[in-house]
């Protein structure tokens, strides 16, 4: 019994013993399987794809933007209008932030003591913009995370370097230096509608092709933008190897920046100084007459080249304003309507009614609708045309005179006519195209109602208002005319000129396209829908003054590269012949010396003849609801042309009264130059 139980027990055990060796092999042969595949996929890896492994394991890298110095602003002589000045700067390297438990604080608390700064806008700089926690720009760093932070800039050098004597107390902060854009006001002359200012990048801007980074300055306006490119230079670049944190390892390569070049300019700094002091005396002393004389402007350029020597605009700023960045009141300040909109250039980018220096032109008008340039014309005190009465300045007749009379009294009437006839010849108020017309043929011609291409941005177009304008203005404008025609203007508090303003909606809702006389005598003086810049005025004189040939104004002469000193011209802009025969041109040319000597400025030049006799006309245009706008455009000497100076002031009176005194003033300087 016994032996079978011991039997029995045995022969269990033994049928239990062969499943546990069986899974114990299984997972042996498990164990096998996972370690071959292992090795498998390792020597796949090695063998064969080891490039891939290695891209993947391959070290992170940034490319930094360096940027160059930039080019300067020089007037013709060399003086600087747009310079560098050094700053020094204190910087941070980034992994003091990023490894401290405190972000640094106390090293950079420690920086602010030692520099005397508060140093709460230097902690805010530790903050990239962006990054959670960060203080709302332009508190917080805008650049990269790859460069040291500049915690301070401007500071005092001396306090700077007693920084770097201790990087024990002091860990990860340097001293360096770096170009900040300045615009030093040789002699005086500011030139800041002509030179402009830079500006941040914008978020579209922004590329690796062009190594613009979202800290790169670009120019905004006048020559800094014209010339942007070239007076930025090519920035350079540095590869660097960063850890998963973002923190430089090393440096991998480095491309030095190529230096931007300066631009040379046509400007001379003693005419600028001279236009801009004598644009801000006249419009004081046109004030103290009781004249609001709130705008004004001065083009001085030279009539054979197109080259400009003084470009001024009033009211002006002080570009250096913008070095740092600019603050949201002085912005609203320069762009405030009610200060005079100081950003806005007055010579290049606001058009006005040209009043009577536009009398030339329509001289030459005249002429080529047929009329004798030696012929006798009344010039009564009033014409009429139709039901309505357009009248001389202070309603004075003068009799049977020439043109050259015409012109140098400023006689209305004499023009007044001619137009009218011209109109009736081509077909009145049913012409649709202005193909004949011959005032509008040569004051396009002269280079009005079109941009000049001057090398500056901003410019305005002007308006030549023609049959084919008179149309498409119309076609845009008929809705809110007509809208106005049914509801009148409410809001105007003076009734004679709320009526006035009802009546023209009236009849510019039914056929407010027709050219109609009253269009063609307005044109004729400058008045009207007529305007132009003073930049167009100083090409138009320009073209008299040198035998027709209207030119492209240029400000920028060359091109300068600071290392070599090798220089590309900047090309000169196209030219063209204006539509005025040659003995037409000799008698404008008399006329106009006729202005000077017993004209509407008869003696009051006389001072700077007899080496500098002067040729020009004087316009006071009539503006609905402001006062008159004074104008003087002229050149010197009358015989051999080498300036011509266009003035105007808004608000300031007749032409004699502000606008002369301007351009003499800025005569009485170029006189001086050889």
């Amino acid at each position: 019994m016994t032996s079978r139980g011991v039997r029995a027990g045995r022969g269990r055990r033994d049928r239990g013993a062969v499943p546990l060796h069986g899974r114990f092999l299984a997972v042996v042969l498990l164990v096998v399987l996972c370690f071959g595949t292992l090795v498998g996929r390792l020597g796949q890896v090695q063998l064969v794809g080891h490039t891939d492994f290695v891209a993947v394991t391959a070290p992170d890298t940034r490319t930094i933007s360096t940027p160059a110095l930039r080019g300067r602003i020089l007037d013709r002589e060399g003086r600087a209008l747009a310079d560098n000045r050094t700053s020094t700067v204190v910087t941070l390297e980034r992994r003091v932030v990023a490894t401290r438990e405190d972000r640094g604080e106390a090293v950079v608390r420690e920086v602010a003591g030692v520099l005397g700064l508060d140093p709460e806008p230097l902690l805010a700089r530790t903050w990239l913009c962006g990054e959670q926690g960060a203080p709302p720009a332009p508190a917080c760093w805008a650049g990269s995370a790859q460069v040291p932070i500049p915690l301070a800039e401007d500071v005092d050098a001396t306090r700077a370097l007693t920084l770097i004597e201790r990087p024990d107390r002091f860990p990860g902060v340097a001293v360096t230096s770096e170009a900040v854009r300045v615009y030093p006001r040789p002699l005086g002359a500011n030139a800041a509608h002509v030179i402009g200012y830079l500006g941040p990048a914008r978020s579209e801007e922004v590329g690796d092709e062009a190594g613009i980074t979202a800290d790169t300055l670009l120019g905004r306006a006048g020559l800094e933008q014209q010339y942007d490119e070239a007076l930025r230079g090519t920035p350079g670049r540095t590869v660097v190897e960063v850890d998963p944190r973002g923190l430089v390892t090393q440096v991998l390569s480095r491309t030095d920046p190529v230096p931007g070049r300066d631009v040379v300019t046509s400007l001379d700094a003693r005419v600028q100084v001279a236009a801009e002091r004598a644009l801000a005396t006249e419009m004081a002393a046109a004030r103290k007459r009781g004249w609001p004389a709130d705008t004004g402007a001065v083009v001085v350029m030279e009539p054979r080249s197109g080259a400009v020597t003084a470009l001024a605009s009033a009211p002006t700023y002080d570009p250096n304003v913008w070095t740092g960045g600019i603050s949201a009141a002085d912005y609203a300040r320069l762009t405030d309507p009610r200060a005079g909109t100081p950003l806005l250039s007055r010579a290049v980018g606001v058009e006005l009614a040209p009043a009577s220096t536009i009398k030339p032109a329509s001289i030459a008008a005249t002429v080529r609708a047929g009329n004798p340039l030696g012929g006798r014309y009344d010039c009564p005190a009033v014409y009429r045309v139709g039901n309505r009465a357009f009248h001389n300045y202070e309603t004075r007749a003068h009799g049977s005179i020439s043109l050259r009379t015409a012109l140098a009294i400023s006689c209305d009437t004499v023009f007044y006519e001619a137009a009218y006839d011209a109109w009736r010849a081509q077909g009145g108020g049913s012409a649709t195209t202005d193909a004949r017309d011959p005032f509008i043929t040569v004051t396009t011609g002269l280079g009005l109602g079109r941009r000049t291409g001057i090398d500056l941005p901003g410019e305005a177009t002007g308006r030549i208002p023609g049959r084919e304008w008179k149309r498409e203005t119309w076609e845009a404008t008929r809705e809110r005319t007509c809208e106005r025609a049914r509801t009148g203007y409410p809001e105007v508090a003076d009734a004679g000129h709320r009526a006035y303003l009802h009546a023209i909606a009236k009849e510019n809702c039914v056929d407010g396209f027709r050219f109609r006389a009253g269009d063609a005598v307005n044109f004729s003086i400058g008045q009207g829908d007529v305007s132009a810049t003073p930049l167009q005025m100083a090409v138009m004189y320009a073209a008299l003054a040198n035998g027709g040939t209207v030119l492209t104004p240029r400000v920028a002469q060359r091109l300068v590269d600071p290392v070599d000193g090798r220089s590309e011209d900047v090309a000169a802009g196209p030219s063209r012949t204006a539509p005025i025969p040659a003995g037409v041109g000799r008698y404008l040319r008399s006329a106009l010396r006729e202005v000077a000597v017993s004209g509407t400025v008869g003696g009051k030049l006389a001072a700077l003849d007899p080496d500098w006799s002067v040729a020009g006309k004087t316009g006071t245009a009539e503006v609905q609801g402001r006062r008159d706008t004074s104008w003087f455009v002229s050149y010197a000497p009358a015989s051999s042309p080498r300036y011509v100076v266009a003035a105007v002031v808004t608000q300031g009176g007749t032409g004699g009264s502000t606008a002369m005194p301007v351009a003499r003033s800025v005569h009485e300087v170029l006189r001086t130059l050889r």
